[in-house]
């Protein structure tokens, strides 16, 4: 019997939690939360969708009581302060420091099995600090952004061209933010390289801008965060590991010396299965690639440098 920990009940978190119950990928999913009733009230609430679309998950609700998350497979941390407006994901660093530390113990208390999925911003900095926190091995341990990522640049480039989203497979490394890598050689349309589309350098570039933007877009338009994309996006990861699927992805991954990096968390393809990160897979990059990857990476080092000169 799989069993799912949500911790953090907002709207990453909800979203998630509906997409594993309507993938009934789990007998039971838990919903966590500090706020009083919030997990309660929405995992009653997604509950009550059961029989109209059809699933069997049982959802249920916690106000910080990590007891009753006890042997999850799969815990999803996506609490966090959101970004507002103005607000980069380098400025929560030091409030989602001490949340993140905070339920990383509580879940390693009571799942020390688990694998832990973080969403929390910024990503690459508290993936690497959930690592350090709870000492597990890094393919138990990793984050979620390029699936997020890829989702936005596909969907853009679906739009642009005027096909289906379904089609177009592409690939982006590095940290989640700003200084993410689009690689246009790796995206392709039902494997026909983009570039033979019809779509201009230039076109193509601005895309791969408005991509690296893409979160801060939709937080001017909201006020807050995304939160379905995300939501859904860890939802598929749940469902790679659970269904031992071995999909590959782009992952926030430990790297111990792949592409020439170490003690380091940044998005690389990586397989996932059963065991959670089966696999990282090194990509042939050109000279180009491999210097935007290392300049991405030192964007996060130097994000991490800050958050351990403070503690």
């Amino acid at each position: 019997m799989s069993k799912i920990t949500v911790v953090g009940s907002g709207a990453v978190g909800a979203t998630c939690a509906d997409a594993c119950a309507r993938l009934e990928l789990a007998n039971e999913v838990i919903l966590l939360d500090i706020k009083e009733g919030v997990s309660e009230g929405k995992s009653l609430d997604l509950f009550q969708c059961a029989p109209i679309s059809l699933f069997d998950t049982r959802l249920k609700g916690s106000t910080n009581d990590y007891s009753l998350t006890a042997n999850s497979d799969i815990v999803v941390v996506t609490s966090g302060r959101p970004r507002s407006p103005g607000m980069s994901r380098d400025d929560l660093i030091a409030t989602n420091a001490d949340i993140v530390r905070q339920v990383v113990e509580n879940v390693v208390k009571h799942s020390p099995d688990a694998i832990i999925i973080l969403v929390a911003n910024p990503l690459d900095t508290m993936t690497y600090h959930a690592l350090k926190v709870t000492g597990k091995s890094k393919n138990k341990v990793f984050g979620m952004a390029g699936i997020l990522d890829t989702a936005r640049y596909r969907a853009f480039l679906a739009e642009e061209l005027g096909i289906s989203p379904k089609d177009i497979q592409a690939m982006l490394m590095g940290g989640h933010g700003d200084t993410m890598v689009p690689l246009p050689r790796y995206t392709t349309v039902s494997g026909i390289p983009v570039t033979e589309l019809g779509i201009s350098p230039q076109r193509l570039n601005e895309i791969i801008e408005r991509t690296k933007v893409g979160g801060g877009e939709i937080t001017k338009l909201l006020g807050t965060s995304a939160w379905y994309a995300p939501g859904t996006a860890a939802a598929q990861m749940v469902e790679a590991i659970l269904r031992d699927q071995k999909r590959v992805f782009p992952v926030c991954a430990l790297l111990e010396g792949e592409y020439g990096l170490k003690d380091i968390c940044v998005g690389v393809p990586v397989i996932l299965g059963k065991n959670g990160i089966e696999k990282v897979l090194e990509l042939d990059l050109t000279a180009e690639e491999k210097k935007l990857l290392h300049e991405s990476a030192d964007a996060v080092r130097k994000m991490n440098d800050v958050l351990y000169s403070k503690a």
